[in-house]
């Protein structure tokens, strides 16, 4: 069994791959094939644990389990990251462990790289700027995710924590080549860009309507919880909202809100992400739509990536492995 730290992962997960990777495992469950995900929680003094489970039959049968502590004040209180785990990797045909992993890695890119799947399908063709709100490790994955799927020309950073705004938009600058800048006001940020990112511990909206200008694609990646929000109901009821687990997002994310409320019912989402994917269902009617994506992780993702990362090690061990002759 292999055991890989974040420095391995870091050098064998690139984002161009992950987003090939964690599209295809969404073309595989919008066409129908084992891609089967489950999700549970603790909530903790001052943090969370996430379990998240998933199969994907792509090269070969695998299977992971990933467990996350997310803990929001981790940086200022202990010096550490918001988010630390571990996903054990296993064959699903015998359910022997290949591989444990440190995930943090792996959860930053494998959801910055379902974003840019998802803007691909579902944001207007032309889109060249993006507001982030919220600019932690998610928010630098998130810019390198969808360099990769639009020219993005223009960033507009906003944090609660203005030092952290700053300090994403100086390295946007430097390593996408892109101009960058801080916003003061979150609805203006949102107002000015074609592609918003909300990556944030938010337990309360952050964007209703009137935030966000026609044409917006908003991927509303924070809402990993029940008790998590970034997106008002009101702004989820006039838009366009897919998702990428219906069942998931239904009892954790943003669109359960809509729902408790009674402000949207599950028939009122447009579509999962897979059959977005396989066109199955047209992402966006036109260019002047609102379309929200409600992204609350699903654990095919981990495995895509995850999978990647262990053939790529395994490639790597037996080319090094000592050769012999006879």
């Amino acid at each position: 069994m292999l055991v890989l730290n974040e420095s391995e992962v870091a050098r064998l997960l690139d984002m161009q791959s992950c987003i090939a990777a964690v599209e295809a495992a969404f073309r595989l469950r919008g066409e129908g094939k084992p891609a089967s995900s489950a999700v549970t929680g603790l909530e903790l003094n001052g943090g969370s644990l996430h379990a998240k489970l998933g199969a994907l039959d792509s090269t070969r049968s695998y299977a992971v389990a990933k467990v996350n502590a997310n803990f929001p004040e981790n940086r200022a209180r202990h010096g550490l990251p918001t988010i630390q785990g571990v996903l054990v990797l296993f064959d699903a045909s015998c359910g022997r462990p290949l591989a444990i992993i440190d995930s943090a890695i792996v959860t930053a890119l494998r959801t910055a790289a379902t974003t840019a799947v998802a803007a691909k399908h579902l944001a207007v063709r032309n889109a060249s700027s993006a507001t982030v709100i919220g600019c932690g490790v998610q928010a630098r994955a998130h810019i390198d995710a969808l360099c990769q799927v639009r020219t993005i020309k223009r960033v507009i950073a906003f944090d609660i924590d203005r030092s952290a705004a700053e300090r994403f938009a100086d390295e946007a600058r430097q390593n996408f080549d892109v101009n960058a800048h801080v916003a003061t006001d979150i609805g203006a940020a949102a107002r000015a860009s074609e592609i918003v990112i909300t990556c944030t511990p938010s337990r309360r909206a952050l964007l209703d309507v009137g935030d966000v200008a026609g044409g917006t694609f908003i991927a509303a990646v924070g809402a990993d919880n029940e008790q998590k929000q970034e997106i008002s109901v009101n702004l989820l009821r006039a838009s366009a909202v897919v998702v990428d687990d219906l069942d998931q997002c239904s009892r954790i994310g943003d669109l359960h809100h809509a729902l408790a409320a009674g402000f949207m019912q599950v028939g009122d989402v447009r579509a999962s992400l897979g059959h977005v994917v396989t066109g199955r269902v047209v992402g966006r009617a036109n260019d002047r739509e609102i379309i929200i994506f409600d992204s609350t992780g699903v654990a095919i993702e981990d495995v895509a990536a995850a999978a990647l990362v262990y053939e790529r090690a395994e490639s790597l061990e037996c080319r090094t492995l000592p050769t012999t002759t006879t």
